[in-house]
């Protein structure tokens, strides 16, 4: 699959960029997403995650490491926020492959951490800022 490039600069446009991935990769559950602090990463998550129909609140699980989403039809969402690990040993060690196995959508923040331990089919979304707007760059 191409690479594909958008840019969102206001926050209206969110809902829109969010179901445009959900749509481009929807045969793909493993999320990986890229970017200084501040980019968006937590926020775009959030927009997936009501457009998945999560029932429970959406935070940051900064210092949970991960985050466990129900929805509407009691389908199971994984958010991890990998940026105090150390290592993928830890990543190993805490269990994180039965999260990436299980066949759910999979949303890491700061994926580079495990990068060795990502499913080669993994979508890899990386943010940055530039003159003001929020640019997405995803790839497989």
């Amino acid at each position: 699959m191409e690479p594909k490039e958008f840019g969102i600069t206001t926050l209206e446009e969110l809902p829109i960029r969010a179901k445009e991935l959900l749509e481009t990769y929807k045969d793909y559950r493993v999320f990986a997403f890229y970017g200084e602090m501040g980019a968006g990463k937590t926020t775009f998550i959030k927009e997936l995650c009501k457009l998945l129909n999560v029932t429970d609140q959406v935070n940051s699980p900064t210092f949970s490491i991960i985050n466990e989403y129900a929805t509407k039809d009691g389908d199971l969402i994984y958010h991890a926020d990998l940026y105090r690990l150390k290592d993928e040993e830890e990543a190993f060690n805490i269990g994180f492959m039965d999260y990436l196995s299980s066949g759910n959508y999979c949303f890491i923040e700061w994926a580079e951490k495990i990068e060795n331990l990502l499913p080669s089919n993994s979508v890899k979304t990386v943010f940055a800022i530039e003159n003001n707007k929020r640019i997405i760059r995803i790839h497989i």
